[in-house]
């Protein structure tokens, strides 16, 4: 592979690290950069965010062959056992994500164009993966790699705590979310329920709590069942 690692010092004035590969005067390029393995942890349907730049073909001189993408790929592995030989390095081991283009491409005369794409990868069945970045032939900066999954924050509605919950493993699944009544709280007929999107966002509620007898609901700052309090002027 021809990928190298460079050191830098970003606008921050911080070090980082980033990947980088400029074949451009060779043909049949096949260069491939493997991330470490990443466990899935509880994400079924994995995000990647992406930025990097790519130099524009007709800026760089003496070119034999340009391109002005890279691919994205994944290996799915229950264990971090890759090694430099496995698993082999084709398209056809990998599952093949996406073919990234820039959407702004540097040049000499422009060279602070950062690009950031994000792709979603799975489900994931193992409990782990590998990332695979394939470049055949472009001027590329890998910048940063950010992975991570979706969840339904915790929230308080209808007088129920609905508790963080992790997405499915596609953009269309729901995944439902069994309420508990706040304190000095009951349900209403059945228990609460809400579904959580694939997109990390709750919908569909059903059911409800509310306040015992003695209590009442408080609903200026948060869904609260407050004691009432009351005072009696003694008779004699």
């Amino acid at each position: 592979s021809q990928w190298i690692e460079v050191s830098n010092i970003n606008s921050d004035g911080h070090p980082v690290r980033t990947y980088q590969v400029c074949q451009v005067r060779r043909e049949d390029q096949n260069n491939w950069l493997r991330a470490e393995w990443i466990p899935k942890r509880q994400g079924r349907r994995i995000y990647v965010e992406i930025k990097f730049s790519i130099r524009e073909c007709r800026d760089i001189p003496n070119v034999v062959s340009c391109k002005e993408t890279f691919d994205l790929y994944y290996f799915e592995s229950d264990y971090p056992d890759a090694t430099d030989d496995r698993p082999a390095w084709n398209d056809r081991t990998y599952t093949k994500v996406d073919r990234i283009a820039a959407d702004g491409r540097f040049s000499h005369v422009n060279t602070e164009i950062i690009n950031t794409e994000v792709r979603d990868i799975g489900p994931i069945f193992k409990r782990g993966f590998y990332l695979a970045f394939q470049d055949s032939g472009a001027c590329i900066s890998l910048l940063s790699v950010r992975v991570y999954y979706k969840v339904c924050p915790t929230i308080t509605e209808h007088y129920a705590i609905f508790n963080k919950t992790v997405t499915g493993p596609s953009i269309t699944s729901l995944v439902q979310a069994e309420g508990q009544c706040i304190p000095n709280s009951e349900p209403v007929g059945r228990q609460p329920t809400v579904q959580c999107t694939g997109t990390g966002e709750w919908t569909l509620f059903t059911g409800s709590c509310r306040c015992l007898p003695g209590y009442e609901p408080q609903r200026t700052v948060a869904q609260r069942c407050d004691g009432k309090w009351r005072s009696f002027l003694a008779q004699g």
